[in-house]
């Protein structure tokens, strides 16, 4: 069977020196393999990645798959050992080493490594960023046999994270996440006064690509007014008013590519901060302003997140504190501030 690769070697053998599985997220499900891969693999050409599936050393659920196959959550992809030269390895062991961050480990056993992520790191390589937190993990810790995602974390989203050591374990817990086992809850500032103290929000979301190639969700309506896409459901708590903002906590029932911050903006309600779905002008006042804390990024944080343990059968439940940057924003604010938009 096909083990992660460990980067035992950042030079001669980056990236991959073995085989690994990866197994399909939601937020990678109907994208091309293709396009999986070169995502995967950065600093490999393309032309290679194509001959690896053409020769058929990517296997998708054990069997050969052609370049524009799109894949489903809970596919199995197995990426071929892949070398690189000497010249482009040097690169890539001073990348590696150059682009380690420091975040703090909340939990960890034989079977599970829970880390609070920092915003502005990517849970792992891709879309433009060659280390992750997953990469940084198996480079420091290269007797590991085994380590997964368990899920994923937008890349300015900071908190809770959980990843996998045994594959066991990872199998458990997608199976946990599947059936709606697994709590996550975050803590969100949004534009405006929320007005219910428990609010139960259930609209499905619809992946596109925007003219310029990057990918979006969206609550799409029919001719008929019927909205269609994959079901997903929040539910959000009322935390605390501002006189501008409101302090959300968000509980995940689905586990969507986008959903608290596609849900909120459908419904008015806008993250500060948010870059892509957010109010554009008040992030920039935000991030400029001059009286009190600025806020530079998206007040999203996952503060916690409960399973069943995998081994011991147990309740277990982790939590991150609010990060210094949202807590100090916050604290700038209160009934005395002037209105940002009259």
């Amino acid at each position: 069977m096909a083990s992660i690769s460990r980067i035992k070697d950042l030079g001669k053998e980056f990236p991959l020196s073995s085989a690994v599985t990866e197994i399909i997220g939601e937020d990678s499900g109907g994208q091309r393999i293709d396009n999986f891969l070169i995502k995967r693999l950065k600093n490999v050409p393309k032309s290679h990645i194509y001959q690896l599936l053409r020769s058929g050393q990517v296997r998708l659920n054990s069997r050969r798959v052609r370049a524009d196959h799109h894949l489903q959550p809970g596919d199995a992809v197995r990426i071929p050992p892949v070398r690189m030269t000497e010249r482009n390895s040097s690169v890539g062991k001073r990348l590696a080493r150059s682009q380690f961050i420091p975040f703090e480990v909340l939990f960890e056993d034989e079977a599970l490594i829970v880390v609070n992520k920092p915003a502005g790191v990517a849970v792992h390589g891709g879309s433009g960023v060659s280390f992750g937190i997953i990469e940084q993990l198996r480079a420091q810790h290269p007797d590991w046999k085994f380590l997964e995602l368990v899920h994923r974390l937008d890349r300015e989203t900071s908190g809770v994270l959980l990843l996998a050591k045994r594959r066991a374990a990872l199998v458990e817990l997608h199976r946990q996440i599947r059936a709606g086992m697994m709590e996550k809850r975050y803590l969100t500032l949004v534009k405006g006064s929320w007005r219910n103290a428990r609010q139960s929000v259930k609209l499905p979301l619809n992946k596109y690509v925007t003219f310029h190639g990057e990918r979006r969700v969206a609550v799409i309506t029919d001719d008929k007014g019927k909205k269609e896409g994959m079901a997903a459901h929040t539910i959000f708590t009322l935390r605390k008013s501002f006189r501008d903002f409101s302090l959300l906590e968000a509980e995940l029932k689905t586990g969507r590519t986008h959903q608290i911050r596609v849900h909120l903006a459908h419904l008015g309600y806008p993250i500060a901060g948010d870059d892509k779905y957010g109010d554009f002008a008040l992030n920039k006042e935000l991030a400029k302003r001059t009286r009190g804390p600025r806020l530079e990024r998206m007040f999203l944080h996952a503060f916690q997140a409960g399973i069943i343990h995998p081994a011991t059968l147990e309740k277990l439940s982790v939590e991150a504190p609010l990060t210094e940057d949202l807590a100090g924003f916050m604290s700038g604010l209160d009934d005395t501030d002037k209105p940002l938009h009259p």
